[in-house]
């Protein structure tokens, strides 16, 4: 079949990348406009725009999808099916109507569960004990529309957001491809969602990302792996910002925020205690818990400020 690929970052890269090298044709990508990365801004284009470039695939950026422009691109183009993988715009009625069998979206959650922006952190914020991937058909609501698959994995004690992307990335390549090999035999299902389940899952931000010992054990460590790779969990160290990537539970009770250990950095919670595994101090590299304790001697007592 005949494909638009859209999409922005490495999770849509991977769905990209198999369908590169599938027995269907990507006749063109779009993908957002290059942005600055990192310290310096640099003007960096996204990891699709790289893959598709490197297959000789034309490349198209708008800064929206509601131009003309675009709409009669797409109608000339004529796909069989626009495939959406994390691209991040949304996209209007009228370019959902542009292919012969319409727009298939691979969703990173079990839909209608955490409909929106990010749906593989909440999945670990939440603790949930499974996370996956869903294909649909796009209609015009945000993540609404009707379900042709699913697939899950299990989640991890240690499983960060981070992980999660890596593992659910390939997941969801290997599911757009049965997809569409469904909708070219004429055999894909068709299962509305059930709207008494759905839920959302907002954009993260810095605010949520502060560290507050007076919840569980549970709690704390599931908001740290969520938040990695960002925003990052974090609280303050003798007047430093003290960042937290990894965590988990342990047994050790003590008093809210204060140190248990002098070997460890176990942090008395409301119920049990969290023991932080990868931190970065301000000013410093990230690091494993032993080498800042191997530069720091430990005073048993209030950690947190």
């Amino acid at each position: 079949m005949k494909l638009v690929f859209m999409g922005t970052p490495d999770f849509a890269k991977e769905s990209l990348d198999a369908l590169i090298k599938s027995k269907h044709e990507v006749v063109a990508v779009f993908t957002q406009p290059d942005k600055p990365v990192g310290r310096h801004r640099v003007i960096t284009p996204s990891a699709v725009k790289v893959r598709a470039l490197e297959s000789s695939i034309p490349v198209y950026q708008p800064s929206n999808m509601k131009g003309e422009d675009t709409l009669k691109l797409l109608n000339e183009i004529s796909p069989d099916v626009i495939c959406v993988v994390a691209y991040g715009m949304l996209l209007p009625e009228t370019v959902l109507n542009t292919a012969k069998y319409g727009c298939i979206n691979v969703h990173g959650s079990l839909l209608p569960k955490y409909r929106g922006a990010a749906p593989i952190q909440w999945s670990v914020i939440n603790g949930d004990e499974f996370a996956g991937v869903t294909t649909m058909y796009m209609n015009k609501g945000l993540d609404t529309g009707d379900i042709i698959f699913k697939d899950k994995i299990k989640i991890n004690a240690l499983d960060t957001s981070k992980d999660m992307y890596e593992r659910l990335a390939p997941l969801g390549a290997k599911l757009l491809l049965k997809t569409l090999d469904e909708i070219e035999k004429g055999t894909a299902p068709r299962t509305p969602q059930n709207e008494d389940e759905a839920s959302y899952a907002p954009m993260l931000n810095k605010e949520m990302a502060v560290l507050d010992f007076n919840k569980t054990a549970k709690e704390i460590c599931s908001l740290i792996c969520g938040l990695n790779p960002w925003p990052v969990a974090y609280g303050f160290v003798d007047g430093k910002r003290f960042k937290v990537y990894l965590a988990k539970e342990c047994e050790l009770k003590g008093n809210i925020g204060e140190l248990l250990c002098e070997d460890r950095l176990v942090i008395g919670c409301r119920d049990k205690s969290v023991e932080l595994l990868e931190i970065q101090v301000e000013g410093s590299k990230m690091q494993k818990s032993e080498e800042y304790i191997r530069g720091h001697k430990l005073k048993l007592g209030k950690f947190f400020d």
